[in-house]
């Protein structure tokens, strides 16, 4: 039997210093993500990317909540700047990107949910 119940933890300095992970055709300056926590359809990883965000359109709706660093958060082409404590939330299926951030830039990212993302409640603000 597990004695911590299931409990896991995960520290952003750890993560970063796994990073980056090597280059691919779509990451060419290496991949700047890292899982670090995984149960059921929940997912935190640290995206700290150099440069360029590369990202696509995730199949979950996810959080992003900023841990270092600032810039411009852009998401159906509407910008929003970010700052530490931040945190961001964008739908299944929705283009988005950073842009415009500091070299220290670091955050964690969660996707959680069905494929498609969870359907919108008369109680979403």
């Amino acid at each position: 039997m597990d004695p911590s119940g299931g409990v896991r933890t995960a520290g952003i300095a750890e993560a970063l210093a796994r990073l980056p992970q090597p280059k691919t055709d779509k990451w060419p300056l290496g991949i700047w993500d890292i899982d670090a926590i995984a149960h059921g359809t929940m997912s935190v990883s640290v995206f700290a990317p150099k440069t360029t965000d590369f990202q696509t359109p995730h199949v979950q709706d996810e959080l992003y909540i900023v841990m270092s660093g600032t810039g411009v958060f852009v998401a159906n082409n509407i910008q929003y700047s970010f700052a530490p404590g931040d945190v961001l939330f964008v739908p299944a299926g929705i283009e988005h990107r950073f842009v415009e951030f500091t070299p220290d830039f670091a955050t964690w990212v969660i996707f959680y949910g069905p494929q498609g993302g969870e359907k919108a409640s008369d109680l979403d603000t």
